[in-house]
């Protein structure tokens, strides 16, 4: 209110000082034309100016506005499709995340057709199509997200891998990701897929091929590229055999499973897991003595109280050496359960009788366990001392079976009853 009438005020004033002026001195325009003159004061001449400049951008807006009526439908048809196409997205974003694949698959495709961004639409409708089952309408979604944006190819590429990873579709899925990785090889995603696919089809000379990249990249957690390396020359150790004829003779399949176990990054030679994966491979083509210099020189470097167990249970070329190196490490481990369990059973090999029950007694006393038990209580049968044997398992039926139910139990007279 105080704005509008400061603007009163001005126009009072302006209008006062131009009457003023107007009185004063009126001024003369004369045009003349051909035989024709025009005279008229100033004043009169400047406001027929202004009404004629007013009525000329009127009459510009009518014809402006009578010349572009389809134009304007035209526009606001666009805008009205565009934020149809907008509903539709969301909503067939949020049916989508909700599960419902038919629905989510029918709005995000109708808002394709009107959207800006139609990649987002097709790749998101094959998605729905494919949790339904609907191969054909899955791929041809893909095919239209490719058509439509052509530079997109990657990020398609790895929608069509994840679907045919999940349909099985191996081999397709494979060659999918090998083109991708030239496309992208930094790409530490087709990376993990490649990875993925590769581990399916038992490929693991192509992963242990494909680790240096995933290390790079850090495609992987730590924990998880220790485990897939691990798990990778694992199998290697077991296919180096699994793929030799079976008329091959022990002595090439020994020189293969060689081959293979010199191929381990260091860090794994030395891997209990790995060790003792070799020993039994080594075992199986009747290898022991080699299997039992390789798994003392294990021990020697490294000790693990599961490769000791192993130990024991193989036989070298000489037993008694064998029997003398373990005792050897009695001096830095003499609480060590597993090492006088060993030494029991290599004991047993030498046909000392004694030796070997009062190992099986040191190491049960040390850390009770089921196959010390059954060891000790073994020998104590065959040594004719068959009371004490079953007197020793009902002492320790705690540690043959674990968490046994409190329950009550007949009196032993009674029992006899």
């Amino acid at each position: 209110m105080k704005k509008l009438f400061i603007l009163l005020l001005v126009v009072l004033a302006a209008g006062t000082w131009i009457g003023q002026l107007m009185v004063k001195d009126p001024g003369y325009v004369l045009i003349a034309f051909n035989q024709t003159t025009v005279e008229t004061s100033l004043w009169v001449m400047l406001v027929v100016a202004v009404v004629g400049f007013l009525l000329a951008h009127w009459l510009l807006n009518i014809l402006t506005n009578a010349m572009m009526p389809v134009q304007r439908l035209r526009s606001w048809r666009d805008r009205r499709s565009h934020n149809v196409s907008q509903r539709k997205t969301l909503k067939g974003l949020m049916l989508l995340s909700e599960g419902n694949w038919v629905k989510a698959q029918r709005q995000l495709g109708q808002a394709a057709e009107r959207s800006e961004l139609p990649l987002i639409n097709y790749l998101a409708a094959a998605r729905a199509a494919h949790e339904q089952g609907d191969e054909q309408g899955a791929d041809e979604l893909l095919k239209k997200a490719r058509s439509t944006t052509p530079q997109a190819e990657v990020a398609v590429g790895i929608s069509q891998a994840q679907i045919q990873l999940a349909r099985g579709q191996l081999e397709p899925c494979l060659a999918t990701l090998l083109r991708l990785r030239k496309l992208a090889p930094k790409n530490t995603y087709v990376l993990r897929l490649l990875q993925d696919v590769y581990g399916r089809l038992n490929d693991w000379g192509a992963i242990t091929n494909l680790l240096p990249e995933l290390k790079k990249s850090q495609a992987l957690r730590d924990d998880a590229m220790a485990d897939l390396e691990r798990k990778a020359y694992m199998n290697l150790l077991s296919q180096s055999l699994e793929q030799l004829p079976v008329e091959t003779d022990n002595a090439s399949r020994h020189s293969t499973l060689d081959k293979a176990w010199q191929k381990l990054p260091a860090p794994l030679s030395s891997e209990p897991d790995l060790v003792r994966r070799y020993i039994e491979l080594l075992i199986s083509i009747n290898a022991e003595p080699k299997a039992e210099q390789v798994l003392r020189d294990m021990i020697n470097k490294q000790w693990s109280e599961q490769l000791v167990n192993l130990y024991g249970r193989i036989m070298g070329r000489d037993l008694k050496k064998q029997l003398s190196s373990a005792q050897s490490w009695l001096k830095s481990h003499p609480e060590s359960a597993e090492l006088q369990l060993t030494l029991g059973r290599l004991s047993l090999r030498n046909q000392m009788w004694g030796q070997a029950l009062t190992y099986f007694e040191q190491s049960f006393a040390t850390q009770p366990s089921s196959e010390t038990l059954a060891e000790l209580s073994r020998l104590l049968r065959h040594l004719g001392e068959k009371d004490k044997a079953q007197e020793l398992m009902q002492n320790n039926l705690a540690v043959v079976a674990e968490n046994l139910p409190e329950l009550p139990q007949p009196e032993e007279s009674a029992a006899k009853a």
